[in-house]
């Protein structure tokens, strides 16, 4: 039973995986548009400042509040930035109109036509879809480990047994976290 102790090792790496597997999903979701207002969706715009010089998030460079469920504010940190700004959101895939007032941005957030939101639907499917898969092959490698430990006589039938129990559970609750995100990012899309 000389690497028994590697299992407990590649459990831990195994289970982080799938943590990072949902973290990475929730960020993607946070930048599909939704029928409300939400700052997520241009937090992370690249904004190239100081005459082309430096390139700052939009998160990095103001704050950013909505109010109510159709518009954002953006003020920037720096009123010099809001050209800047401006350049940013016109360029991004968004297709937003800021609206400046002083060292005030504005965007209003159209209501979404029908075509759109089923658009988005369909890539939070495709998004939730590689996630599951990742998630499997991860499963599906440390499945290999253990039969590898089990074939070498370095796990008994019974400690294989237990592991793989382990991680068919692990894996069942992430695909249920992963389910859980698609149905909640969906509910929001289709929110009025």
């Amino acid at each position: 039973m000389g690497t028994w102790k590697i299992i407990p090792m590649d459990l831990n790496q195994f289970k982080t995986n799938l943590i990072q597997t949902v973290a990475h999903l929730k960020e993607e979701l946070k930048t599909i548009r939704t029928g409300r207002a939400n700052p997520s969706i241009v937090e992370d715009l690249h904004v190239e400042t100081y005459g082309g010089s430096t390139i700052l998030t939009l998160k990095e460079l103001s704050t950013i509040t909505s109010e109510g469920p159709s518009a954002l504010i953006i003020i920037p940190f720096d009123p010099s930035t809001i050209v800047d700004i401006e350049k940013a959101i016109l360029k991004s895939p968004l297709g937003l109109t800021p609206a400046t007032q002083g060292s005030r941005i504005t965007l209003r957030i159209p209501a979404m036509s029908q075509e759109q939101r089923e658009k988005y639907i369909k890539l939070v499917g495709q998004m939730i879809e590689e996630k599951r898969v990742v998630s499997r092959n991860h499963r599906d490698d440390m499945r290999k480990k253990i039969k590898e430990s089990f074939d070498k006589k370095e796990l008994t039938e019974d400690e294989k047994f237990r592991i793989e129990k382990e991680i068919d559970s692990i894996a069942q609750k992430t695909m249920e976290e992963i389910q859980n995100l698609r149905e909640l990012k969906e509910i929001e899309i289709r929110e009025i």
